[in-house]
Parts: C-alpha cells; structure tokens; sequence
C-alpha cells in the first residue's frame, strides 16, 4: 500500500503542477536553438544524416539488401533510430536535469521530482517530428498505411514509463557522482549496437537470442517495427509483454525509492 500510494502522490503532483511543466517544457525546447540559426532543424539534420550514413555503409559498403519480408532497410533503419534516438536524447537530457535546474531545486516548496518529465516531454516533441519523418520514408518504400500504426501509442508510452524510472536513477545519482553522465555516454553507445537497430536480429543464433531480449529497449525497437512495418499485435508475445512490464515497473520503483531516499541531500550537494 505504501508503494501504490507513493505512486498515487507523484500522480497527483504531476496533475497540480500541470502548467509549470508545460511552461519548463517550452522553456526547455526553446533554449535548446538558442543562439542557432538554423534552430529546431538541427535536430531533424543530424539524426537525419546518421540515418543516411548508416544506410549508405550498409547497403553500399556492406551490401545489405532487404529484411525480413521483402522490407527495404532504409524503413528497417529508419524506424528503429526512431525509437532510440528518444531513448538516447532523454537520457543525456535527464541525467543531468537537477543540475541544470539547480535553482528549482534549492526552492522549498518547488515539486522538482517533476523535473525528468520536463525533459521526456521536450524530448517528445522532436519525436512527434521524427514519426512523420519516418512516415514519409515507409510510404515511400513502398509500406502501406495500416491500422496497426495506432499501436506505436502502447510501445511510446511503455518507453515513457520506462524513461522516467531510469531518467529518475540516472539524475539523482549524477548529483552526487559527476561522473553518470559520462557512463550514461558511453553505455549508449554501446546499447545502440546491442539493441537491433542497424542489424536484423534474425540473424542472431536461437540459442543466443535470449540474451538480446534481456534488453527492455529491445522490445520497444521491435514493437516499432511490428507497429508500422510488420503489423503484428502487442500482446502477440505475451511473455515478452510481462517481462518488459516487470522490469519497467521494478525500474520505475527503484527510481521513486531512491529519488525519495537523496532528495532532501539535493540542496546541500547542489
């Protein structure tokens, strides 16, 4: 009961401070370009130009041909650097949030646990550019509209739960160790090569796959995929379903655990 009523009160925070988040959302999406020319369409550019040089190494230099059913691998690719693109770009936000908000922080009566939302929701907006992107790239591989899109709405919010606890972990413990960010870098470069992005997972022996699956972006990646390209339903793996929600929902409680445990040390380290 303790547990669900931690959960109910940090719902209940969210909904009394809904217009300061919207306005530290705006804020923090508008100081992003300050200062650049060009703006927002930075970011659009330069996940943009990775997805063509990806595509370029793998097709041309590595002659990588269609995946799975027939599927062009500019669609494979595209929509997978969808999902790991707001992934990465929360974390490295997130990770060093209540530094960045330091003096909301030192405020008494300030919610700052709302913080790493900011971060997720700024994040999202590119997001929301990037389906369309992604959008356009399938129509233009020759993907047909389908019905199952509507599912990318399950997979997107799985990521958000999931972001949240982890984006929760990663800030509190960068307030006292300055050194997360740097590993949080680092793991996700790594992940990005661990999780089926740039590479068909078919292609991974059975006995062997398991170990991939252990991934909870893993899950996501793929249930992009099953959402706009291969149309196959979420609860169509229903084991794989509960053992993302069970490690996301583990992860989102070590978050609360232990934002609640170092937060009243936030102001002094800060």
């Amino acid at each position: 009961m303790k547990i669900l009523r931690l959960f109910l009160d940090f719902a209940g925070d969210i909904y009394k401070n809904k217009f300061v988040i919207y306005q530290l959302t705006r804020r923090d999406y508008k100081n992003r370009y300050i200062g650049s020319f060009l703006g927002f369409v930075w970011t659009i550019i330069q996940p943009f130009v990775m997805i063509l040089v990806l595509w370029i190494v793998f097709t041309k230099g590595f002659k990588a041909g269609p995946v799975g059913d027939g599927i062009p691998f500019i669609a494979y690719l595209s929509i997978g650097m969808i999902a790991w693109t707001l992934f990465s770009d929360v974390l490295l936000g997130a990770t060093n949030v209540f530094h960045e908000y330091s003096y909301l922080v030192k405020k008494v009566n300030f919610r700052f646990a709302i913080l790493p939302i900011v971060k997720i929701l700024s994040s999202f907006i590119t997001h929301l550019i990037f389906i369309g992107i992604g959008i356009g790239i399938l129509l233009i591989s020759g993907v047909s509209i389908s019905f199952w899109w509507l599912e990318i709405v399950y997979y997107l919010f799985g990521m958000m739960v999931l972001l949240l606890g982890v984006s929760w972990i990663l800030s509190s413990l960068q307030v006292f160790v300055r050194d997360v960010a740097q590993i949080v870098s680092v793991l996700l470069q790594f992940g990005f090569w661990f999780t089926p992005i740039v590479w068909d997972f078919n292609l991974i022996p059975l006995d062997l796959q398991w170990i991939f699956r252990l991934n909870p972006m893993f899950y996501i990646v793929e249930g992009y995929r099953n959402s706009f390209i291969y149309g196959q339903p979420f609860w169509g793996d229903p084991k794989f379903a509960l053992y993302f929600w069970g490690v996301t929902l583990v992860i989102l409680l070590v978050g609360v655990l232990l934002f609640r445990r170092l937060r009243p040390h936030f102001a002094d380290v800060l």
